[in-house]
C-alpha cells in the first residue's frame, strides 16, 4: 500500500489527508492531543450519500458533527476519565468518489488499512452506512473478524435499484466477508426476514432490547468475542432522540440501552475499529448533531478505558 509520512500530512494511495486543528478537529483538541503520529485514535470523515434511498443530505453529518463536538466536556463522568489526553487525531475529509460506490468502499478500505497497519483506532463519521463496509473490509480480509450491527434496518438486500453497491446492501457485502449480528432492527422486507431464517443470520430486535436488555446483552456477548467491529447506524435510535436521519423508524433504542450495550461490549471484546453514520442534518436542530457528537466520545471513552485496564465487567 502506497503511503508516507510528512510532519502534517498523511498519504495513502495518492490521497493526501492532513491533521486538522481547531476548530476543525473533533473535540477541539489543541495539537498536543490531536496529531497523528502520538494519537491512539484518528477520525476518518466520509462526506459521502450517493446511494442514499430516501433522503439525501448526509454528506453534511460529518462537518455538523465535528461542529458539535466543540462543545463536549472532555470529562467523562460516567467512565471518570478525559479519553482525549490518549490523543484523538482528525483526518481531512476522504474525497468522495461519486462515479462509483464501489471505488468509493474500496478509498475507505484503503484508508483503514493503513490505520491499522500504524496500530491506530479508527473511526469513522459519516455519511451514508455504504462505506461502512470498507471500514470493516480492512480487517475482515485477515483476521476472524466479528461485526456487530446497530441499525433499524437489516440492509440485507442483494441489490437496490439495480446495484450491489447500495445503502440498502450494506450487510449482505458484509456478510462476503465475516459473520455479524445485528441489534435493533424494526423494519424489515419479506426478502430479507426470509434470508436471516434461511441463513440463520442473528438478529436482536428492538423490542428484544426495550424488554429485557440484560437477556439481549447475554445474546450478543455469546456472539461477540475476539475481535470486534461495530457499526452504528443512528436511526438505531428512537426518532424522539434521533430525528436527523433518512429512514426514522418509530420503536427505537433511548440513549441508555444504547450505551449499555456498548459498554459492556467494550469490556469484554477487543474492538478494533468503529463507525458513527447516517446523520442528517436538520436545521434549527442542534440536538442530533450533539448526540451524534456524544455518542462517538462515549464509544472512545468506553474503548479506551477498558483497553487500558484490561479489566471484565
Amino acid at each position: 500500500m502506497g503511503t508516507s509520512r510528512k510532519d502534517n500530512i498523511v498519504e495513502i494511495e495518492g490521497d493526501c489527508f492532513y491533521e486538522q486543528n481547531p476548530p476543525f478537529n473533533f473535540g477541539g483538541l489543541d495539537p498536543e492531543y490531536s496529531n497523528f503520529w502520538d494519537s491512539w485514535a484518528v477520525i476518518v470523515l466520509v462526506p459521502y450519500d450517493s446511494t442514499t434511498t430516501y433522503q439525501p443530505g448526509t454528506r453534511n453529518g460529518p462537518s455538523q458533527i465535528i461542529l458539535a463536538s466543540q462543545q463536549l466536556e472532555h470529562y467523562d463522568e460516567e467512565i471518570g476519565i478525559e479519553i482525549c489526553e490518549k490523543g484523538i487525531c482528525t483526518l481531512s475529509p476522504v474525497n468522495p468518489n461519486v462515479s462509483s460506490p464501489e471505488k468509493m468502499v474500496k478509498k475507505v478500505q484503503n484508508v483503514f488499512g493503513y490505520l491499522r497497519q500504524c496500530n491506530k483506532l479508527p473511526v469513522l463519521v459519516g455519511g451514508e452506512h455504504l462505506v461502512s463496509v470498507g471500514a470493516i473490509r480492512a480487517f475482515a480480509e485477515d483476521i476472524d473478524l466479528k461485526v456487530v450491527h446497530f441499525d433499524a434496518h437489516a440492509d440485507l438486500r442483494r441489490s437496490y435499484q439495480g446495484s450491489e453497491y447500495s445503502n440498502a446492501c450494506v450487510m449482505r457485502l458484509v456478510s462476503d466477508n465475516c459473520d455479524f449480528i445485528t441489534v435493533g432492527v424494526r423494519s424489515i422486507s419479506w426478502g430479507e426476514h426470509k434470508y436471516i431464517k434461511e441463513n440463520n443470520i442473528r438478529c436482536v430486535y428492538a423490542r428484544d432490547v426495550i424488554e429485557n436488555r440484560e437477556k439481549a446483552l447475554e445474546d450478543i456477548l455469546e456472539f461477540a468475542q475476539g475481535k470486534v467491529y461495530i457499526t452504528i447506524d443512528l436511526d438505531v435510535l428512537d426518532p424522539s432522540i434521533m430525528p436527523a436521519v433518512g429512514t426514522p423508524e418509530p420503536g427505537g433504542l433511548g440513549w441508555y440501552d444504547l450505551t449499555y450495550l456498548l459498554k459492556h461490549l467494550c469490556g469484554r471484546c477487543e474492538i478494533v475499529g468503529f463507525d458513527v453514520v447516517e446523520l442528517l442534518p436538520l436545521p434549527g436542530n442542534i440536538a442530533p448533531d450533539f448526540l451524534a457528537a456524544k455518542l462517538i466520545y462515549k464509544m472512545l471513552a468506553y474503548s479506551g478505558y477498558y483497553l487500558d485496564k484490561k479489566i471484565n465487567l
